[in-house]
Formats: C-alpha cells, sequence, structure tokens
C-alpha cells in the first residue's frame, strides 16, 4: 500500500521508518544534526510549498530519506493505520 504524503508524492507503507511531528522533534539536538546530516546528503524531499508540519523517514536500499510535508504526523499515522486495516 501507498501513503500519501502531499503534492503528487506517495510512499510505499514498508518504507516508512517513522512520522515525525516537526514543531515535537526539532527541539531535540540530535534530531537536528541528523536533518541536516540528510540534507547535506541530499536525501531530503519538501512535499509541500506550505509550512511543513511533519516528516516522514524512509529507508531505500539501506539508506535513509526524509519528505517534509505540511500535512500532520496525526493524520499521516491515520491512513497508515487505515491502511493497515483494510
Amino acid at each position: 500500500m501507498h501513503i500519501h504524503l502531499g503534492r503528487d508524492v506517495s510512499v510505499r507503507e514498508r518504507d516508512i521508518v517513522g512520522i515525525f511531528d516537526i514543531d515535537a522533534t526539532t527541539a531535540s539536538k540530535d534530531t537536528r544534526a541528523f536533518l541536516k546530516k540528510c540534507e547535506d546528503e541530499n536525501r531530503v524531499t519538501n512535499v509541500s510549498t506550505e509550512l511543513p508540519k511533519s516528516f516522514v523517514l524512509c529507508r531505500y536500499d539501506g539508506q535513509p530519506h526524509l519528505f517534509v510535508s505540511a500535512i500532520s504526523s496525526s493524520t499521516l499515522g491515520k491512513r497508515v493505520e487505515e491502511n493497515t486495516f483494510r
């Protein structure tokens, strides 16, 4: 199953490692360092033109990739749950 993250971007549910609220997680120095490293390695895709609310950590070929989304982490989490119970 695929989860829609914004614009025309969807990811396979099995590739998702975690869905995170930007405000709640970026207070951590370690999280900010991880986000910066991913950005420096061109492993970040912004799927929104609006203010970001969440980021989705995926794994492709053993490497992390982040998708920044204007959709809240709770809404994205509900989409995953809905797909799980179908």
